[in-house]
């Protein structure tokens, strides 16, 4: 019975065969976007009752779990692939009206070697930590940018870049929020003991905390200014998205590159090797740094941004296998922890190197 609800419906032969076969392509992708936006209704609904868990985790989790009960058919799945690609990517664009190059200025040069210094070990320790715990490379890529980065922004902007499975992005993000938790619930009470300032520990947080919920979260027990600091720190931080996902689409078209080689060798082009969503990223990036978009407008520019992701990440969750999930084991909680670690650890000795401790 399931079967025959998601056949098609035919159409009349011969009738207008080039609209006849457009029209059902767009049709197609309304059920299951139509489920998508009401599990990112719902998870928004959850992320703003709970601000530490947040509306991109909470869809994901919601998409898991009604995975679980009923795995969509036929009839959902243009939609909801639609969604975890497509929407996926303007949500990468979209973020890039939150951020801009004056803000790594606000900041100031010496806060930029411990962002700079706490992702390059991240992303050392992820290569190195993650190959000896046998994790796949792409699960490993996304644990690691999303620790080293800015959570499910950066995930939801590398995935398509290396053409990560869903499974790999379910698991990385919800790796990311575990350690996002035991960090809010830990990091206020690490810094009384270690005397920081409202300033320093705006810091820590930035470097250290992934996404923004989480950053707010940790700096506002701290107190006022060591929010408003850490939530710039992290926006800066997010602008590393960009180097990052130029150096892995290099590592990908090359890698493909070479295992396609046959006699001829192609040259690289450049232009093929930026994503289109980055290019987007890129332009919006530069038009917020101009000033063309109003403060005013930021708030809900930013809001728009999440529940893109959020709709995103819930087609992801929907698109979950969890056998392959459960495959998988608990080895990625581990590199999950040892990340956060050497994160935590790296950002506290870089701030005590540079004075900012």
């Amino acid at each position: 019975m399931s079967e025959d609800l998601d056949c098609p419906v035919p159409t009349r032969p011969e009738a207008e065969p080039t609209r006849a076969s457009s029209r059902p392509a767009m049709a197609s992708l309304v059920p299951g976007l139509a489920l998508v936006l009401a599990l990112a209704v719902a998870g928004t609904a959850v992320g703003k009752a709970f601000p530490l868990v947040g509306g991109p985790v909470a869809g994901i989790v919601l998409g898991v779990l009604l995975a679980a009960l009923k795995r969509p058919g036929a009839r959902w799945r243009p939609g909801i692939g639609f969604a975890s690609k497509w929407v996926l990517q303007v949500s990468v664009v979209v973020l890039g009206l939150q951020l801009s190059l004056p803000q790594i200025v606000q900041v100031g040069v010496g806060s930029l070697p411990v962002m700079i210094g706490s992702l390059a070990v991240c992303l050392t320790a992820a290569y190195g930590i993650g190959g000896w715990l046998g994790i796949a490379g792409d699960l490993r890529t996304l644990i690691g940018v999303g620790t080293g980065v800015c959570g499910a922004s950066a995930i939801a902007a590398t995935a398509p870049v290396i053409g990560a499975a869903g499974v790999e992005v379910a698991y990385a993000v919800s790796t990311i929020f575990l350690f996002n938790v035991a960090a809010v619930l830990t990091f206020p009470l690490l810094g009384h003991l270690l005397g920081m300032s409202r300033h320093s520990f705006g810091l820590f947080a930035g470097t250290a905390v992934n996404d923004t919920s989480s950053v707010v979260a940790a700096a506002t027990s701290y107190g006022g200014a060591a929010a408003d600091y850490a939530v710039v720190v992290k926006l800066t931080r997010s602008l590393m998205i960009i180097p990052i996902c130029l150096g892995l689409a290099w590592l990908v078209r090359r890698r493909d590159r070479a295992a396609a080689e046959a006699t001829a060798r192609p040259r690289l082009q450049v232009v093929k090797l930026v994503p289109v969503f980055l290019i987007g990223f890129l332009l919006m990036t530069t038009v917020n740094s101009l000033g063309v978009i109003p403060a005013a407008a930021h708030h809900g520019l930013g809001e728009l941004s999440v529940f893109l992701i959020t709709v995103a990440l819930s087609a992801t969750g929907l698109s979950t296998d969890l056998a392959a999930l459960r495959r998988t084991g608990p080895r990625p909680l581990v590199l999950g922890a040892c990340l956060w670690a050497v994160v935590s650890a790296t950002s506290l000795v870089l701030q005590l190197l540079t004075g900012s401790l």
